[in-house]
């Protein structure tokens, strides 16, 4: 591959719901440039781009990929990104580095959610896009229903730049509205023809929509189309590259990537609308020492910038660290500053990705994408600069994994290697999360969804050889009292020479805090001073286990009152004894209960799944604290429910609203459970040691 100067590169990625042809885009698109020799299935398992044996066996996307294409002198770095929502952070990594997007719409299924999600998140990071209208050779594809739904759902910056000629459910042909030109598929030939006649009054309606949105980019224009007049072909170019590049307009293409029609006219459109990095001329980033935001310059001459966007763990490969130059040229044997982590690096050799294979490159200019092996420091969202000059790219905010489950390893001994795997697993995807819970001792992992985890577990086996279960986690539930009682602990035993003797008197209550608050008021010494620290610490061991189902005790006040020594046989082990027999009997006598743990929730729903979201809401036995609008017919439902209700939630959320919601919990208190829980959550405690006492 030649070497490209920054304005003749472009970075495209391919967005769109699961399934609506993304990968195969890409693959068309290799195919037609000459980057492989042969056109690869999705559901032969045997594309570029789906290479992860992960990818093969489920036959759609699971990670972001790239592969470099050259077409007309340009190189476009393909970034093709997953559709599936328990994804999204490849999606995101995508994202950071393109510099345009294709939203690619089935021409059969139409509008879809990962379509409005593609929108939103283009709109949000301001890149210029473009929609592809796909698969249009499928049964009950429908190019003109399907440009309208996108149409009225994203407003009149959506414009028809190419409409097909369809015959016997193959594209015949295309027509090029603005040029009002159509082109005829004979194999690989491309051929100039008439329109049909019968396609006229639909393109002529096209074209009204070309001009208005034109004429809106630019004021000499809007004059020009007031008067009546017609824009050049330059004119019409221009003026949708500048809207395209603001966001005001998004052309509408068509093609069939399976028949590899319309391909060819999707590069050349990328070329002509989508803008090169360099284009933007400045680009924000932090200074690394004052943390105040600065603009750099995005020329290849300028100082290195380098933003990490990806990594990989490969079990023999190692890690590769994927690369975008911001500003500068990176070498080969270079030596960089990670400006997150404050040390320097060694680049090795550099290289453009193409699926799998590894493509070695002179060097990466500004704009480019590419790839590193074996940084000893560097993971996803480093910045590699120079030191005199240390700034820092804006990282990408990945969202918070909600889906929680417990690691069951499935042979024992496996716990080291899971724990290695885990944490390889954890460098290459930030949307995963894993936690050691203190009190229960079990492994959580945390993920998007249900898909999502399924595939850390398919990964352990396959690339670390180790197998796991998951299940629900345990609920850290508490205990404590409702009344105050007054009991004794006595711990007598005579067994030859010293014995063993400690009598206490405490009153136990409802404490203040959530740590144990022990006081004393023993009158005449009849408890010793140097046995307090003992029957405090008694207290404080015995109230890691409560009564009822061995969870904490929290909220106790216990305060020594009266007891009795031994001058011979008492001792610090005596009264701690005494004191735990003490806690064991005063707190059966004061009113025990279940404290479950609640959680603060705020669901973000569109209008429409508001009577569904408060109804499930209610079944899980949560309250409804509040309802806000937000932005785009969103609205915020703000709740306190149990958090043992909230476990499958995740995947509930998604299932009502068509993965349109999405939520946010954190802990808030404990309080009590009502009885019908209790009684299930002590049955459990109960059961569960008695299948301990048998082992």
């Amino acid at each position: 591959m030649k070497d490209y100067s920054c304005e003749n590169i472009r970075n495209v990625c391919l967005l769109g719901h699961g399934g609506a042809g993304k990968t195969t885009l890409a693959e068309s698109m290799l195919f037609l440039t000459g980057a492989t020799d042969r056109f690869g299935s999705v559901v032969d398992g045997n594309t570029v781009m789906d290479y992860d044996p992960e990818e093969i066996k489920r036959k759609f996307s699971i990670s972001t990929s790239l592969a470099p294409v050259e077409w007309n002198d340009t190189k476009i770095n393909i970034i093709d990104t997953p559709g599936y929502f328990d994804f999204v952070g490849e999606m995101l990594e995508g994202l950071v580095v393109a510099d345009g997007a294709i939203i690619l719409v089935g021409g059969k299924d139409g509008l879809q959610v990962g379509t409005e999600k593609a929108w939103a998140a283009v709109n949000e990071k301001k890149i210029p896009r473009m929609f592809l209208i796909s698969k249009l050779d499928e049964e009950n594809a429908d190019f003109t229903k399907v440009f309208e739904q996108i149409k009225n759902k994203f407003g009149k910056s959506v414009i028809a730049l190419e409409i097909p000629i369809m015959e016997g459910g193959k594209i015949k042909g295309i027509v090029n509205v603005p040029k009002m030109r159509a082109v005829y598929f004979n194999g690989k030939d491309m051929t100039e023809g008439e329109i049909p006649e019968s396609m006229m009054s639909q393109i002529d309606a096209y074209k009204e929509g070309i001009a208005e949105a034109v004429a809106e980019t630019d004021e000499a224009l809007m004059e020009k189309y007031f008067a009546g007049e017609a824009f050049t072909d330059e004119e019409i170019r221009k003026g949708i590259k500048i809207g395209a590049k603001n966001g005001d307009i998004a052309p509408v293409l068509c093609a069939s990537a399976i028949q590899k029609t319309g391909v060819r006219l999707v590069l050349d459109a990328i070329n002509k609308y989508m803008p090169a990095h360099c284009e933007k001329g400045t680009f924000k980033v932090v200074n690394a020492q004052t943390k105040a935001a600065v603009e750099i310059k995005t020329g290849e001459t300028d100082p290195l910038v380098v933003q990490v966007f990806k990594t990989i763990v490969d079990p023999f490969v190692g890690k590769i660290s994927f690369l975008k130059v911001v500003s500068g040229t990176l070498l080969p044997d270079a030596t960089v500053y990670n400006a997150n982590k404050e040390k320097t690096e060694k680049i090795s050799n550099i290289f453009a990705m193409k699926g799998k294979q590894q493509i070695n490159l002179t060097k990466l200019v500004s704009g480019d994408i590419g790839a590193v092996a074996k940084l000893s420091v560097t993971e996803t969202n480093d910045t590699l600069c120079g030191k005199e000059k240390a700034v820092l790219v804006d990282p990408i905010t990945f969202p918070e994994p909600m889906l929680a489950m417990a690691v069951l390893p499935k042979a024992k001994g496996d716990e080291d290697k899971i724990g290695i795997g885990l944490h390889r697993l954890l460098e290459e995807d930030p949307t995963f999360k894993m936690h050691l819970h203190p009190e229960t001792k079990q492994t959580l992992i945390y993920g998007i969804g249900d898909q999502h985890l399924d595939v850390i577990t398919s990964k352990l086996r396959n690339k670390f050889k180790v197998e796991i279960d998951l299940a629900s986690p345990i609920v850290p539930y508490r205990e404590t009292i409702k009344k105050k009682v007054k009991v004794e602990g006595k711990h007598k035993k005579q067994s030859g020479g010293h014995g063993q003797f400690g009598d206490v008197w405490i009153e136990f209550e409802p404490g203040p805090t959530e740590d144990l608050t022990f006081e004393e008021k023993i009158f005449g010494g009849s408890v010793p001073k140097q046995y307090f620290p003992a029957v405090e610490k008694g207290l404080r061991e015995s109230m890691q286990h409560g009564v009822l189902a061995g969870y904490p005790m929290v909220h106790l006040k216990a305060t020594l009152v009266d007891g009795k020594y031994h001058d011979v046989d008492s001792s610090e082990m005596a009264f701690k004894i005494a004191a735990n027999l003490a806690y064991k009997e005063g707190v059966k006598q004061a009113g025990p209960v279940l404290l479950e743990p609640i959680a603060h929730v705020e669901v973000y729903v569109p209008d429409d799944y508001m009577g569904d979201i408060i109804g499930d809401l209610n079944k899980r036995r949560g309250r409804v604290l509040g309802m806000n609008p937000q932005d785009n017919g969103i609205q915020q439902v703000v709740a306190e429910v149990p958090q043992a209700e909230m476990f499958r939630y995740p995947t509930d959320l998604r299932s009502i609203t068509q993965g349109r919601g999405y939520f946010s919990m954190k802990f808030e208190r404990y309080e009590e459970a009502p009885p019908m829980v209790a009684d299930k959550v002590i049955a459990e405690a109960a059961k569960h040691r008695v299948h301990e006492e048998e082992e």
